[in-house]
C-alpha cells in the first residue's frame, strides 16, 4: 500500500482545477478533492499553505509534504508516479 496521499483543493467552475483533476483521473490516481467554496476548513488549509487561489495540490510523502498552486503537469506526473510506486 502506498504511503502517498494526494489532495486537491478546488472550487466549481475553475478551469485549472478541472484540468488538474482530469489529469489525475486520466492517470488513474487516487486523490481526495476538497471544495474550498463549500468547506471553510479546506479554504483555511489553502490559506495556511500560503495560497490565495486554487487549485492547490498537496502530496503527503513519507518524508514530508509537497504542495503547489495551479495546473502543473510535471508535478502531477511525479505525484502519480510516486503514488504508484509507493516510494521515493
Amino acid at each position: 500500500m502506498s504511503d502517498i496521499a494526494i489532495d486537491v483543493y478546488s472550487r466549481p467552475n475553475c478551469m485549472p482545477c478541472k484540468m488538474t483533476k482530469r489529469a489525475l483521473d486520466d492517470a488513474g490516481a487516487t486523490y481526495t478533492e476538497h471544495d474550498v467554496s463549500a468547506d471553510p476548513a479546506a479554504a483555511q488549509r489553502v490559506r495556511d499553505l500560503g495560497y490565495a487561489a486554487v487549485p492547490v495540490v498537496t502530496v503527503t510523502l513519507p518524508d514530508g509534504l509537497d504542495h503547489w498552486h495551479g495546473y502543473r503537469a510535471e508535478k502531477l506526473a511525479a505525484a502519480v508516479y510516486l503514488e504508484r510506486e509507493g516510494q521515493l
